[in-house]
């Protein structure tokens, strides 16, 4: 009997996994891509309508086709519709959420702002909590819609979900067990680094299609790495693939700082110290305007005085580059995040320097051209992967229709 069952769930997970792969198709090509046999093709094909996944659509000749005799083939397509998946971006300061259906197409996208000064983790958890439901209502859905949720934050996350303790307790105020929050009333959820999911969503949709071997760099207030060797995502056991605490240690970098808060804290100590040349236009500019984002701008308008800290900046990207390059040998190096469409003066810089710092051949470096979507995105890809490999063991829960507009 356990083998007939067995059988039957292998019948039916391969059948799903064509389904959710294609648009619209016939029962004549699912048996051809998945090698079942008609009678087993068509009873996963039914079990998987009476579960609420596939819907039947009127055959072709219903629709006009070409005739043809004899019975005409029945025709299906995924019920992209049946649930949602929620992805969440849950960084220092903001919270932004993406609702899709399973096809991944976005239903509602909404972003908060959060004090970053106000890391209780009673006040996070409830802010991620409202954050979802916002994003829900946004999209016309309710939780009982929902069918995995998978959250990015700015901290190391284990295999199970959970950060590890340190020194000043930033990561488990970051990630306090939002997982176990989450499972009280999702049926499939992910807590994963925020850099992780960026290189998740890169490798799905943005510069590493088609790439097995690639690290992100996610430049937010401090740099995060996500790591993939050999197709697969690296975690390591506390989830410290891609902390970057590291770089504190390195010569030429000094920290983990990203590139814009290193340029804003150069900027600063610049004017604070005197440095900055008389007559210079940053000169009238109030201290909390003096940033990274404006040393960048100027430099792209061809100011001499800022272009020498772009070009220190590059050097510091060259030197990251190069440890990463080093470590894992990846074929490309990717430069994500809110800030990253204005470092290509810094990355000009780093691709001249980089053949010097290393032995192996050089990775590529770029841009991602996803901005500051790249950790939302990655985590509604994160969501549907789970939700595809786990929703024959948890099921819908409730039919598509009684999961409707609140």
């Amino acid at each position: 009997m356990s083998e007939t069952v067995s059988a039957s769930r292998a019948s039916l997970r391969s059948m799903l996994d064509f389904a959710w792969a294609t648009g619209v198709f016939v029962s004549t090509e699912a048996m051809e891509a998945t090698g079942l046999t008609r009678s087993t093709a068509i009873s996963a094909l039914d079990e998987l309508i009476d579960l609420g996944l596939l819907r039947e659509l009127p055959n072709a000749r219903a629709v006009g086709g070409e005739y043809s005799k004899g019975r005409p083939s029945r025709r299906f397509e995924l019920d992209a519709d049946a649930a949602v998946v929620v992805g969440v971006d849950a960084g220092r300061s903001h919270l932004t959420t993406m609702v899709a259906d399973l096809r991944g197409e976005p239903l509602a996208r909404c972003t908060v702002e959060l004090d970053a000064g106000h890391e209780d983790a009673g006040q996070r958890r409830a802010a991620v909590q409202r954050a979802i439901d916002a994003a829900l209502t946004a999209a016309g859905r309710s939780r009982h819609a929902v069918l995995a949720v998978c959250v990015g934050v700015p901290a190391p996350v284990n295999s199970v979900g959970i950060s590890p303790t340190q020194r000043d307790g930033f990561w488990r105020r970051m990630n306090p067990d939002l997982r176990g929050l989450l499972e009280e009333w999702a049926p499939i959820v992910r807590v994963e680094n925020d850099a992780a999911l960026a290189a998740v969503a890169e490798g799905a949709v943005g510069a590493a299609v088609g790439l097995r071997d690639f690290v992100v760099l996610l430049a937010g207030h401090r740099l995060g790495a996500g790591v993939v060797v050999d197709g697969h995502l690296l975690r390591g056991v506390h989830g410290g693939v891609g902390e970057m605490r590291a770089f504190d240690f390195v010569s030429g970098v000094g920290s983990a700082a990203g590139i814009g808060l290193l340029l804003t804290d150069w900027v600063a100590q610049a004017a604070a110290d005197g440095q900055i040349p008389a007559g210079h236009v940053l000169t009238s500019v109030p201290s909390d305007r003096m940033t990274g984002r404006l040393v960048l701008d100027l430099a792209r308008s061809g100011d001499a005085w800022a272009t020498s800290l772009v070009e220190r900046a590059g050097g510091v990207l060259a030197r990251i580059t190069a440890v990463f390059g080093s470590l894992y040998d990846p074929e490309r190096v990717i430069v994500a995040g809110a800030i990253a469409d204005g470092l290509a003066e810094v990355l000009d810089v780093a691709r001249a320097l980089l053949p010097g710092e290393v032995d192996v051949p050089a990775p590529e470096l770029s841009l991602s051209s996803l901005g500051g979507t790249s950790v939302v995105t990655g985590a509604v890809s994160a969501a549907l992967d789970a939700a595809r490999a786990d929703v024959l063991r948890v099921g819908l829960g409730e039919s598509a229709a009684s999961r409707a507009a609140v």
